[in-house]
């Protein structure tokens, strides 16, 4: 069944790459328009047992945005996001980058989104079985509220996610995330840097 799932994978990514392939050029062209800094935004994260790889994303913040204000948390009206990259984020288009990432297997369509090394380094052993699945762009978190959850209860649906995989529910996430993307809900966090420490009572912080 995995082998089914990165055979999805590959099509999924390539179709939606050949459809949308015309978007990315102009995409690149209103960032670069907008706000000066480079296009693309990329970042170590995270994936499968552990083991880190480099994410890419279009570029939302203002260049060096991540090194400002609340780093990687990004709140209601944060001043740090570009207007392009509002718009972008609303319909998850700055994810589009990471088909690239699930070419090379680094990632899945459908799974827990990936982050950053010292947010893993606080797991426990029940909140480590995420790490058991490659991340995805979509998931069981994703589609229960996105950034709106905060980070133990995004986490609690990651782990039911990986205990209760099939490819059934796979496809009931992606169908469920269609709505989502054109509604634009849950994209950024109402939650400030203290509650969304609650993971482990650190300084927890994502993008």
């Amino acid at each position: 069944m995995r082998h089914v799932k990165r055979a999805f994978d590959v099509c999924a990514a390539l179709l939606v790459l050949m459809l949308l392939w015309p978007l990315l050029p102009l995409i690149a062209l209103a960032i670069k328009l907008d706000s000066p800094g480079p296009v693309l935004f990329h970042q170590e994260r995270i994936g499968q047992y552990g083991r880190p790889f480099r994410i890419h994303k279009f570029r939302t913040l203002v260049a060096g945005g991540e090194q400002m204000g609340s780093g990687y948390v990004l709140e209601m009206d944060d001043p740090r996001v570009t207007q392009v990259g509002n718009v972008l984020r609303r319909l998850a288009l700055d994810e589009l980058p990471q088909l690239v990432n699930v070419l090379k297997g680094e990632m899945s369509i459908v799974g827990p989104r990936p982050t950053l090394a010292y947010q893993v380094a606080r797991y426990d052993g029940s909140q480590r079985q995420r790490l058991l699945v490659k991340p995805g762009m979509t998931g069981w978190a994703w589609i229960h509220g996105r950034k709106e959850l905060t980070w133990p209860e995004r986490i609690e649906l990651d782990v039911w996610y990986v205990n209760h995989w099939s490819l059934g529910l796979d496809m009931k996430i992606l169908w469920r995330s269609i709505p989502l993307l054109l509604r634009g809900t849950g994209v950024d966090s109402p939650h400030g840097p203290d509650e969304i420490s609650q993971l482990t009572g650190g300084d927890i912080r994502s993008r």
